[in-house]
């Protein structure tokens, strides 16, 4: 059948699982069952036929015959079918309710289920009753459905094939299904291109052999150049998350709409330059390193997701100069670092790591030596952050003396005292915790001479950076006696995945706890960060807006409503602002709003026009001096 590229566009669309998230018959089995004493079986049975049906390995009519008789249906649970399949129409569909409003006259609904429920759920989004073509319930006097009506064509193998040679449409005809008889309609010649409708549900016999995969309506549109609600489908950005970010976040981006690729590893730098390519989204934790050359590399990166708190993994600065805001949660895991700050502090005051040991090997040694309570005790904090703040209060309530010193200003929590010097803070604390960030001028930061500040006989605890602290001279201060208990949860070189060897100059020393960097590896911090950082992508891909961003000029954006967004980011240069509003004003866009923040590097620029423009003003747009990057939603 040939077709001419420039004739007009039909669109043919199933009914279940393509329209509607679910399969109808499943639905209605739910509502007609809910009081039969067969009802799980009969359900499984009912969804077993389905998907032989849809697979192409049953027959069409005797799959839905064989439905109808485990139904029990009645007339009368007609109603509530259409009340829930209306609620369950998919995303991309309802969200694209305007296109179907716009093109009627090129729209249908072709489907074997039935015309009973299916013309007043499609109708509510503008499609024509006289477009919608499906198969006729047939009820007897009590009105039970008993049958459908076998003269009608869809209730027969290649039903599809024939209504379609009926309609004779003059055109480009689109056919988009999930299931074998959609593709039929393509193998028969009646259609130009099959789409394989995955949102809702994925059938590898169908999948294979599609034309094109379509993981939502908004795919369809962008392939055929045409409008839609979105400036591009979700499933077109790419998103990689590295070093086992918590699965929560993957089903959450997914549900999204967007394209998720997970590792359980980090990546060094020259796999990760490698890997980046073609990447719009990057998660991590705090393993991989995004140097300046990663992000050279990174040819289509939008956005860079921290899953930890801190974000020193990152060039942060290369990155705003790239036109990429970084997120974090910064403080997703804050409770789970301190309370293993605690647990540490009391297990060192007992000795209970060299106890436990001994116990193992047999060995019974009962003593109070050198095991203390941490009432009353001088805590010293370094790092008077999230977690150092928290930290303080907690051990306040233990009972504990907290000091605290940090570079900036800190307001004191409790009865906490503010030190103004390191050195003062180390001469006065029984244990000293370090909370302090992995900035590169932070490395080393604590040395051999601070160790000798301190008490005889502290207790010292890392959970912040490893690279923080000179490990030798930790190892020393352990074995002269000057700390008698330490606990190291981050070290200068860690292993990029369990299944590396992990070694440290402090293996085997007493009384010392070493685990591997799990501070924020908790199920509950997990699922907060997993909750958090994807929400803060999502927002910034969907509305430009960068609350939160730790590299970026922060914007709390309004919801876009009847506007698109234009969003600019450009060198933070004089005029660029009125060089972006002249050349809006050469395409005569009217602006409904305006938002503009700017840091030393760069400025960022969101625009809400009234009505949507081509190409040529986005290529305008990119043509501005300085401009780093820009984009459209709608």
């Amino acid at each position: 059948m040939k077709i001419e590229e420039d004739e007009k566009q039909y669109f043919v669309i199933d009914f279940d699982s393509t329209f509607t998230q679910v399969e109808a018959l499943d639905i209605l089995g739910e509502i007609s069952l809910s009081n039969h004493p067969e009802k799980n079986a009969r359900l499984q049975k009912i969804k077993d036929i389905t998907d032989l049906g849809m697979a192409g390995e049953m027959s069409l009519r005797e799959s839905l015959i064989a439905r109808i008789q485990l139904l029990n249906g009645n007339k009368a649970h007609l109603p509530e079918l259409i009340s829930r399949l209306s609620k369950l129409v998919s995303k991309s569909i309802e969200r694209n309710s305007v296109f179907f409003n716009e093109h009627p006259e090129n729209t249908f609904i072709i489907s074997n289920g039935f015309k009973e429920f299916i013309v007043p759920v499609v109708t509510n989004f503008g499609i024509k009753a006289d477009h919608v073509f499906a198969n006729d319930m047939v009820f007897d006097e009590d009105g039970n459905i008993i049958d459908l009506n076998r003269n009608n064509v869809l209730s027969i193998n290649g039903g599809k094939v024939k209504q379609i040679e009926a309609l004779k449409l003059k055109g480009q005809i689109n056919m988009i299904g999930d299931g074998y008889t959609d593709y039929e309609v393509r193998k028969a010649g009646m259609a130009n291109n099959f789409y394989a409708y995955t949102e809702n549900v994925e059938r590898e016999p169908v999948k294979k052999h599609a034309d094109h995969i379509a993981p939502s309506f908004d795919e369809i549109l962008y392939h055929k150049k045409m409008s839609g609600a979105l400036s591009y489908p979700k499933n077109r950005i790419k998103m990689l998350l590295l070093e086992s970010v918590h699965p929560n976040a993957l089903a959450k981006l997914k549900e999204e709409g967007f394209s998720v690729e997970s590792y359980p590893a980090g990546l060094d730098e020259d796999e990760l330059c490698e890997k980046i390519k073609g990447i719009h989204v990057l998660g991590l934790r705090s393993k991989t390193q995004v140097t300046a050359k990663v992000i050279r590399e990174a040819d289509k990166l939008m956005a860079i997701g921290a899953f930890c708190i801190g974000t020193n993994q990152i060039d942060t600065e290369a990155a705003l100069e790239a036109g990429i805001p970084v997120f974090n949660a910064p403080f997703s895991n804050t409770r789970s670092v301190v309370e293993l700050a605690i647990a540490e502090m009391i297990s060192l005051m007992r000795g209970i790591s060299d106890k436990n040991r001994d116990m193992h090997q047999g060995i019974w040694s009962k003593t109070a030596k050198n095991s203390y309570e941490i009432r009353g005790k001088k805590l010293g904090i370094i790092g008077y952050g999230s977690i150092g703040a928290q930290l303080s209060v907690l051990a306040e309530n233990l009972g504990m003396d907290v000091y605290y010193y940090d570079l900036v200003e800190k307001l004191a929590l409790g009865n906490a005292t503010k030190c103004d010097t390191i050195e003062e803070l180390l001469s006065i604390a029984d244990v000293v915790s370090l909370h302090i960030d992995g900035r590169p001028e932070n490395g080393n930061f604590f040395l051999r001479e601070h160790f000798q500040m301190m008490k005889d006989g502290v207790i010292f605890l890392n959970l912040a950076r490893g690279p923080v602290v000179d490990i030798l001279a930790l190892k020393e201060a352990i074995l002269s006696g000057k700390v008698i208990g330490a606990g190291v949860d981050v070290f200068p070189e860690e292993p990029k995945s369990n299944n590396d060897p992990f070694t440290s100059e402090l293996m085997g020393l007493p009384n010392t706890i070493l685990t591997p960097h799990i501070g924020g590896s908790t199920l509950e911090a997990q699922e907060n960060i997993a909750d958090f950082v994807p929400r803060k992508i999502m927002d910034y891909i969907n509305t430009g807006n960068t609350e939160n961003s730790v590299n970026f000029p922060n914007i709390t954006l309004p919801p876009l409503k009847d506007a698109h967004r234009l969003i600019h980011i450009h060198k933070n240069r004089p005029g660029v602002l009125a060089k972006i509003n002249n050349t809006l004003a050469e395409f005569e866009a009217n602006i409904v709003g305006q938002h503009l923040k700017t840091n030393e590097t760069i400025g960022y620029v969101i625009t809400d026009i009234n009505k949507q423009y081509g190409k040529e003003l986005s290529k305008a747009m990119k043509k501005i001096e300085h401009t780093i990057k820009f984009r459209m939603l709608y």
